[in-house]
Order: C-alpha cells, then structure tokens, then sequence
C-alpha cells in the first residue's frame, strides 16, 4: 500500500556535524518507507544538487542540525513547491536557535532555565556568580549535545565558551536544573507519552545519545499521571510557539522539588534504534513502520 505518496525523497546525511546520527535516521526510515510499499529513495544533499528533488512528490527529511533542521532547506522545499515532512521555515530556523527559542518561550509564559548569553568579552565570574554552579554552557546553533559541557567549578566558564564557540558564534549558559531529564514526542497535535532519560554517564550527551548501550529510557516515566498529562499539555502548546508542526520532540528537565523546566524543541528529531520519538510512539501501540508512514501523512507546503 502506498498512500498514493508518489516518489519520496528521503533527505539524510547533509553537511551538519550531525551528519552520521543522520545517515542512521534516514537509513531506518528508508526501509520503513520501503517496507511499507512506498516508492522511497535515498537523497544525500551533500552529494547530489538540490535541482534534483524535482522529480520527486514528497520529501521526508530525515536531516539533523545546519543546512537540515534550520529552515535552510525547508525554504528550498517551499520554492519548488514539495510537500515535506516536519516544521516549516521559520519554526526550523527558531528551534534550532536555542537563544531565540528561549525568548519566545520566555515571553509566552513557558518556564525555561534561566539563561545568559556568553561571548568573549563577557565577565565570566560574574556569570557563574549569578546562575549559580554547576551550569551547562552550549553552542545556540547545534544539535545532539554538540559542544556542551557542564562547568562544576569557578574559573571553568571561559573554557567551556571557547570550546562552545568552535561550532558556534551564538553560545549560551544556563542555570543547572537536577532533578531528572525527560523528553515528549509530538506527533500530529499530539503529545506521546513522557520518557525519562537516565545517562549512565553524567548528563546525556552525543555518546549517551547514540553510541552507549547502557543510557536507559524509563516509560512510564514515573510521575504522576496528573502532571504527566499537565506537561504534555504544555509541551504541545510549547511546540506552537515556535510555529512547530506536523512531529518533534520537547525536552524538559525537573528540579528536585518537583517543577519542571522546558529546555528545548527539536523540529527534527532522531530516527535511529536509540532515538526517543519512536519509544514514545511504541509506547501507545504505534510501530515503527506506521510512526513513519503518519509522519509521511503530515507532509505540507507552507
């Protein structure tokens, strides 16, 4: 059965640091498409022109970080007039920027970690003075934990800038928040059931995310079904500030009194054996097969 899809692209590998994680996403999805009789074929825009998408009907992007995630090539998509999966131009451009993400959130009453903008000529001991040690310092503009660090000790900030600034210009520092680390997919204007996230390691970081087996991922994730079903709610109305549609994912962290904290969207999650969308849709009985096919469903124009 194929929907009537037509022939998909499916976008993976691209030129962002994320380029791997993404050759692993797309190869899945690829054989779900397949699996599911959809005429699907494998697109690596770093190694074929753009020009090319004309002859397909339909676009899963399957992309992760710059040039994938970003808008960049969802503006592409939009001139050719391809239907594509995920977010659209702007909602890509602002979940991808951490910084912006914040501020909207911010003003729109979605309680995020406090924050700071870092650069070079910042006073860093002031900084840590002011959100308090440990903090987490991380390039605005990266994916999968790319160029994060935990600064646990005075003096450790302007280390952790410099190394964050390698993949990025934009680089922010935001307030510790301990209480446990949780994730939402989203898949259709609906909120999947909550994951918790427990690294073996001391935050969930690229390796935790991607290359170890013993990262666990609790669902149920263990807390009250009231709050649960609070924050899904808040998830969902997170997405839409930023303009999110079609699937993503909403990371949030709780402190050890209980609150919760949203800490970031991404428009264009992983699709690999370790990634978190897929458990969450398993959780509520929806295979990995059909998770792609509904994502393939909620391709769009504009």
């Amino acid at each position: 059965m194929n929907r009537n899809f037509g022939k998909v692209a499916v976008l993976l590998g691209g030129q962002s640091a994320e380029r791997e994680v993404s050759l692993k996403s797309g190869a899945a999805v690829l054989a779900a498409l397949l699996r599911s009789g959809v005429d699907a074929h494998a697109f690596d825009p770093a190694a074929r022109a753009l020009s090319e998408l004309a002859a397909f009907d339909r676009v899963f992007i399957a992309l992760h970080g710059r040039y994938g995630e970003d808008g960049t090539i969802q503006g592409v998509l939009e001139l050719m007039g391809i239907p594509y999966t995920g977010s659209g131009v702007m909602a890509s451009s602002v979940g991808m920027d951490k910084w912006r993400t914040k501020l909207l959130w911010r003003a729109a009453g979605v309680v995020t970690p406090d924050f700071e903008l870092v650069s070079a000529e910042s006073d860093f001991a002031a900084i840590e003075q002011r959100l308090g040690l440990p903090l987490f310092v991380k390039p605005a503009n990266e994916g999968s934990s790319i160029g994060i660090s935990k600064v646990k000790a005075a003096g450790e900030l302007k280390a952790a800038y410099e190394l964050a600034a390698k993949s990025d210009p934009l680089v922010i520092a935001e307030k510790f928040i301990g209480g446990g680390e949780y994730t939402v997919g989203i898949l259709g204007g609906q909120a999947l059931p909550v994951i918790r996230i427990v690294p073996a390691n001391e935050f969930y970081d690229y390796e935790a995310k991607y290359l170890r087996d013993d990262t666990q991922y609790v669902c149920p994730c263990g807390l009250d079904a009231a709050l649960e079903d609070r924050i899904k709610e808040e998830a969902l109305q997170a997405f839409r500030v930023v303009g999110g549609q079609g699937w993503g994912r909403v990371d949030f962290l709780m402190d050890d009194a209980g609150r919760h904290y949203f800490l970031e969207v991404n428009t264009s999650p992983g699709m690999t054996d370790h990634s978190l969308v897929p458990m969450g849709a398993k959780a509520i009985g929806r295979s990995f097969d059909e998770l792609v096919l509904n994502i393939l469903e909620l391709a769009h124009v504009g």
